[in-house]
C-alpha cells in the first residue's frame, strides 16, 4: 500500500476592478512532502544546476524549497563557482546563506529583519541586518521607489521606477530576478543587468495578469530614455530614434500617429491629409519611401526630389512632428516597430487594404481614412510638367 500523502494543487484567484489587481486569495496546501519527492526534486535541481550558468532559485514558502534542497544546491555553486540569486520569502535568511544576490522587496525584508526600509538610509539598515544572516548582497524592490543593490561591500546603488502605469503588479519580482540572472550571465555589470531588470518590471506591471516581456518591448522602453519628449519640430530622424521618440512621448501619455507615402512633389492633396493626421493625435510621424523605394514603385524617372529634399518639406508642414524614411516597398516593418495609437490613410483606402491596420488594431489602436482632395496627384503634376515642354 502506498502510504505517501497526496498533494492538492495550488489554486490562484486573483480579483481585478477597472483593470487593477484589488485582492488575490490562494488556496494551497504547504505541509511537508516525503523523502521520497524530496529526493527526486533534488536530483532534478542538481542536474539542471550543473547545466546552468546562473542559478535562480524562487523560494515561494511552499515547502518546495526545503533546508536541505537550499543547501545542496547553493554549496554545489559555491564549489563550481556559479552565480546563485534567491527571491527569499523565509524569515530566516541564514537559511540562503553562500547564495550571490537576494531580491527581497520591501515587506519582504521588513519581515524578514523587522527593520524599515522606506527610505534610502532604512532600506540601508534593513539590508545590512539582511547581509548580516545571509552574507549576502541585497538587491531590493522598492515600488514606486524603483530598486536598490546593496553590495555586501561598495557603495549602494539606487535606480528609480521607471513605471509609468501599474495595473497589475503580478510576476513583477518574477520578471525582475529572471532579467537580472540573465544580463548577468551574459557577462554584463550589475548596473546594466539592474537597468534592464527595472525596465523590464516597469513593462510588466503595466500589464493586467501574469505577463512576459518581448524583446521588442525591453528595447523599447530602453530606447525611450535617449529620446526627449519635447521633439515636435518635424525634424528627420532614423528609424531607431524614431522608436525612441514614439516611447519618449508615451510617457507623457501623448497618442503617436502615423502616414505614409512617397510624397514627391507635395501638393494640396498631400497637405490636406497631413492635417487631418495631425487632428487625429498628439504628435504625428510621417513617413517616407526612400529614393530607391520609389523607384521601385513608380518607376526610374521617380522620385523628382530626392528623399533629403521630400523630408525636409515635410518636415516644415504644421502638424508634423517627425519624419523617418523606410527602404521597404511598404511600411510594415516600421509599424510593427513603433507600435502606434493611430494610422492614417487616405480614404481610396478600405481599411481591410491598409497595412499595418491588423498590428495597430491588437493593441488597441485605431485607423483612420482621411478624406481625400478631388483632383489632385503628383503624376498628374509630373505628365502636366512634362506636356509644357
Amino acid at each position: 500500500m502506498d502510504d505517501r500523502k497526496e498533494h492538492s494543487v495550488g489554486k490562484r484567484l486573483r480579483v481585478l476592478g477597472a483593470r487593477h489587481q484589488i485582492v488575490r486569495v490562494d488556496e494551497e496546501d504547504t505541509s511537508p512532502f516525503d523523502s521520497l519527492i524530496e529526493e527526486r526534486l533534488l536530483e532534478a535541481a542538481i542536474d539542471a544546476t550543473d547545466r546552468a550558468d546562473v542559478v535562480v532559485l524562487s523560494d515561494y514558502g511552499k515547502g518546495a524549497l526545503t533546508t536541505r534542497i537550499l543547501r545542496e544546491v547553493i554549496g554545489r555553486c559555491a564549489a563550481t563557482q556559479k552565480k546563485v540569486l534567491v527571491d527569499p520569502k523565509r524569515l530566516d535568511l541564514s537559511a540562503y546563506r553562500g547564495a550571490t544576490i537576494l531580491t527581497p522587496n520591501r515587506a519582504e525584508l521588513t519581515a524578514a529583519t523587522r527593520l524599515p526600509c522606506e527610505s534610502d538610509g532604512e532600506a540601508q539598515l534593513a539590508a545590512a541586518a539582511a547581509q548580516e544572516a545571509s552574507e549576502a548582497n541585497i538587491l531590493l524592490t522598492r515600488s514606486e521607489k524603483g530598486m536598490s543593490f546593496f553590495p555586501v561591500s561598495g557603495a549602494p546603488i539606487h535606480l528609480a521606477t521607471v513605471a509609468q502605469d501599474v495595473f497589475d503588479v503580478s510576476g513583477a519580482g518574477d520578471t525582475v530576478i529572471a532579467v537580472l540572472a540573465a544580463s548577468l550571465g551574459a557577462g554584463l555589470s550589475i548596473l546594466e543587468s539592474m537597468k534592464l531588470a527595472n525596465h523590464a518590471a516597469g513593462i510588466v506591471v503595466a500589464k493586467v495578469g501574469t505577463a512576459c516581456v518581448t524583446p521588442d518591448e525591453l528595447y523599447a522602453s530602453l530606447a525611450s530614455e535617449l529620446a526627449s519628449a519635447s521633439v515636435n519640430d518635424g525634424r528627420h530622424i532614423s528609424r531607431d530614434q524614431a522608436v525612441a521618440q514614439r516611447w519618449a512621448w508615451a510617457r507623457e501619455k501623448l497618442t503617436v500617429g502615423f502616414a505614409n507615402g512617397c510624397f514627391d512633389l507635395l501638393h494640396p492633396g498631400h497637405v490636406s491629409l497631413i492635417k487631418q493626421a495631425a487632428a487625429t493625435c498628439d504628435r504625428l510621424i510621417m513617413a517616407l519611401n526612400s529614393d530607391a523605394s520609389v523607384r521601385r514603385l513608380k518607376g526610374p524617372s521617380r522620385p523628382i526630389q530626392n528623399e533629403e529634399s521630400r523630408a525636409a518639406v515635410m518636415g516644415a508642414i504644421k502638424g508634423v512632428s517627425a519624419v523617418v524614411i523606410f527602404d521597404e516597398d511598404t511600411p510594415l516593418d516600421l509599424i510593427k516597430a513603433l507600435q502606434l495609437d493611430i494610422l492614417i490613410k487616405g480614404a481610396d483606402y478600405t481599411e481591410d487594404k491598409v497595412i499595418g491596420a491588423d498590428i495597430v488594431r491588437a493593441r488597441g489602436g485605431r485607423v483612420v481614412l482621411a478624406e481625400l482632395s478631388a483632383g489632385q496627384s503628383t503624376s498628374k503634376l509630373v505628365a502636366k510638367a512634362e506636356t509644357a515642354q
